[in-house]
């Protein structure tokens, strides 16, 4: 029997593989797999759901990421994709599997963390599962949310010039992981070194407690504001601009000049000899919200404090460019990790 290797197909083409045959059978399935969450039929309001698994090891290190902040961390990346539908979150269950090395003092660690989550957002724990692992934490977090009839936003209702306008600034939380695995290393070669951490408070935050944009969802409701499609920003800028033109079948026109980068950011990102640019585009973890906007809500979001516009959506799909500031077309593509370093394009998309 012939063998393919997952890495051939990549996480997006594996989940496309195994959902292309999917049929609903029940009518309260409004939307289902292919978008930042699930929406339900429940009369007058919709449900939406979504889950997400953290995994020890190639989601968080817990060399530097204290357990009470992982499960803050774990809540919010969840909650970020009910925003994403133009929602709002209510309940999550929690499901975790531990090894034994692990004690009952590191669970209340991390379920403080959790806690604290849900109080902040006032959501509720209503549930979830607890296992044993043969190595390492694994964490699956499924959150739901209420949102009214008229008001959900799904990826695909982008139309031609449309204007896209993206929450808050990038790339500082993949400058703060960018700080923290190089303290690791410090630490690994000379381990009574002090981690130098002291002028980075900003970046290790957005990397190890990020925030689910609720309070955008809310202004965004205060304005009368309803984008035409939206996403959250989990694996980079790039990525996600490229789902939405997809889910849309437009294509895009994003401006350099306008991406939003705090200056911190971008002199640390100078600092470890990276492009600002790309990590903005494809460094991931923003968990900031990008959505399209009909040209008619202009006013609505220009010189908002939270909200940037930095392109608009184009008529043909194949469309997919970056204008750069010296007024150069490239293309606009989902770099890898390495790509971020040298500025060369990697087949690796993040």
């Amino acid at each position: 029997m012939e063998r393919t290797e997952i890495e051939q197909l990549g996480e997006f083409g594996l989940i496309r593989r195994l959902t292309k045959d999917i049929k609903h059978q029940q009518l309260s399935t409004l939307l289902g797999v292919g978008d930042d969450a699930a929406v339900l039929d429940a009369g007058d309001r919709k449900v939406v759901v979504s889950t997400d698994m953290l995994c020890e090891g190639i989601h968080f290190d817990l060399a530097y990421m204290p357990l009470k902040h992982l499960g803050y961390k774990a809540v919010t990346v969840n909650l970020s994709d009910i925003c994403a539908m133009n929602a709002l979150p209510t309940q999550i269950t929690v499901s975790i599997a531990l090894s034994s090395r692990f004690s009952v003092e590191a669970a209340d660690e991390l379920y403080s963390g959790i806690h604290k989550a849900c109080e902040v957002y006032g959501v509720d724990l209503i549930g979830g599962d607890t296992t044993s692992s043969k190595a390492g934490l694994v964490i699956s977090i499924t959150a739901l949310g209420l949102v009214d009839s008229e008001s959900v936003v799904s990826r695909s209702g982008a139309k031609t010039n449309d204007l896209l306008v993206v929450s808050g600034e990038l790339g500082s939380a993949y400058m703060g992981l960018q700080v923290l695995e190089r303290e690791k290393e410090v630490f690994q070669a000379a381990p009574t070194a002090q981690p130098d951490l002291s002028d980075h408070t900003g970046l290790l935050e957005r990397q190890l407690k990020p925030e689910a944009r609720v309070d955008v969802i809310k202004e965004m409701a205060d304005l009368g504001l309803k984008p035409t499609s939206m996403i959250d920003i989990s694996d980079g800028l790039a990525s996600e601009v490229l789902h939405l033109c997809t889910a849309s079948r437009c294509g895009v026109k994003v401006f350099e000049e306008k991406l939003p980068i705090e200056e911190h950011t971008y002199e640390t990102a100078r600092v470890f000899n990276l492009d600002p640019t790309l990590c903005v585009l494809s460094g991931g973890e923003d968990y900031e919200l990008l959505f399209t906007i009909d040209q008619s809500d202009y006013d609505k979001v220009h010189n908002h404090p939270k909200l940037t516009i930095i392109g608009h959506m184009t008529e043909d799909a194949k469309e997919l460019t970056l204008i750069t500031r010296n007024g150069m077309h490239t293309p606009l593509t989902a770099q890898g990790w390495d790509g971020i370093v040298t500025g060369q394009q990697s087949e690796q998309g993040i």
